[in-house]
């Protein structure tokens, strides 16, 4: 960035409002208003940044806090509009806040802020770590967003729902729940759904049993079994309302997340990304589809360890006088650590070069969440390396790099 030869656009988003301060390369505050989140805000936005180009024949440059979330889809339009767009990392912004701080905290001193970052990044100390330029990600990638976070919320609801329910069914119609081994079975949760109350469960007819579907002859003399000795507590008026329509909801959120994984294995096989992450052993389809969603473009990361620490695969050092120990990064991606973490731990069951690896960090005293995520750590350098030769995963004869413990493949 040329310091002086630009105007420095802040953005502090809201739910409804987003503030929005303009300086120009001396610092000088020229513009200052509130937009809102709907088109006519989105106009107005960009005229004023038209109109401040065409007086002062700068160019522009935008920083916002919190990029996605309330920031869609204004970003996309900043970036469309061939405006260079920075991510403000959070936390750098806090202690640039505490080097120069102001009386009160407001949306409209966060946008100057948020500006002045902008503005002072090429002579602060870690510029890479404080903002980080968006680039262009691949629809396929964005598309993957969505779908998996998507996904993971209505699993969630779905684990929600199913231990209320079980709990619900253990206290109204004891040993019920025991006739099947698969808590989200169709076939149960049909059965469930059959009748507006659970004491009719208990007097269906055989015929009747048979035309539910997934109720075949096994399951059927599973149930009558059940009917010999079946019994309710005194509420289960109330609460048989209750449980048939969490067992509806979880029958609808099964076919929502069924749907939703069908699409995301459609756009897997058109991201490249997500396409060579699967060919690591243990990643499978969603942890891919997460990770390449999360990631959206690799080229955004300038090293493989700004990567990992993106995605939680490696701690900050906190050593102070006589404690030593590591913290982990507090601008981590959750949604993608997890997924990692999740692909990490499947690959040290698939590959034996991984899992002596993790044997041998379980006999260096780590436990097993440690030993995983120092595998994630290898594992990371490999995606990272993957993706910038554009090749998929192959195993090579390993060695070990004695500068720090980590598993390096060589050809």
């Amino acid at each position: 960035m040329d310091m002086f030869h630009h105007l420095y656009v802040g953005i502090d988003i809201g739910s409804h409002y987003h503030q929005v301060a303009i300086c120009d390369g001396e610092g000088k505050l020229v513009d200052e208003f509130t937009i809102t989140h709907d088109a006519s805000g989105f106009e107005h936005f960009f005229s004023r940044l038209a109109s401040l180009q065409e007086n002062t024949g700068l160019s522009v440059l935008v920083a916002m806090e919190g990029l996605n979330g309330h920031a869609r889809p204004l970003d996309s339009l900043i970036h469309q509009s061939g405006y260079p767009l920075y991510n403000v990392n959070n936390l750098k912004l806090n202690r640039f806040k505490e080097i120069f701080p102001a009386p009160a905290k407001t949306d409209r001193i966060d946008a100057r802020y948020i500006a002045q970052l902008l503005r002072l990044s090429p002579v602060l100390n870690h510029k890479k770590e404080a903002l980080q330029l968006v680039t262009s990600v691949p629809s396929e990638n964005k598309q993957l967003k969505r779908l998996t976070r998507r996904r993971r919320q209505l699993v969630r609801e779905k684990v929600m729902i199913l231990n209320r329910m079980y709990d619900d069914l253990q206290a109204t119609a004891p040993g019920l729940s025991n006739i099947t081994t698969t808590r989200d079975a169709r076939w149960f949760l049909c059965f469930l759904t059959s009748c507006s109350q659970l004491t009719q469960l208990a007097t269906m007819e055989e015929k009747s049993l048979l035309a539910i579907p997934g109720v075949g002859k096994v399951y059927a003399r599973k149930i009558q079994s059940w009917q010999k000795q079946a019994s309710f507590s005194a509420d289960q008026e109330l609460v048989s309302p209750m449980i048939i329509a969490d067992a509806q909801r979880i029958l609808a959120l099964k076919e929502a997340i069924a749907r939703l994984h069908q699409a995301i294995s459609s756009l897997v096989s058109q991201s490249s990304l997500a396409s060579l992450i699967q060919t690591i052993p243990g990643f499978g389809l969603i942890s891919s589809a997460e990770l390449a969603g999360e990631i959206g473009d690799i080229s955004r990361f300038p090293s493989e360890r700004s990567l990992a620490l993106y995605l939680g695969m490696a701690p900050l050092d906190n050593s102070s006088g006589c404690q030593q120990g590591g913290r982990s990064a507090r601008q981590v991606n959750k949604r993608a650590k997890l997924a990692m973490l999740t692909g990490a731990a499947h690959n040290a069951q698939m590959c034996p070069q991984s899992k002596a690896y993790y044997l041998k960090k379980r006999g260096e005293g780590k436990r097993h969440n440690q030993a995983v995520r120092a595998l994630g750590r290898h594992l990371v350098r490999v995606i990272w390396s993957m993706a910038n030769q554009e090749r998929a995963y192959e195993i090579y004869q390993i060695k070990e790099d004695n500068k720090d413990g980590y598993l390096i493949p060589t050809p």
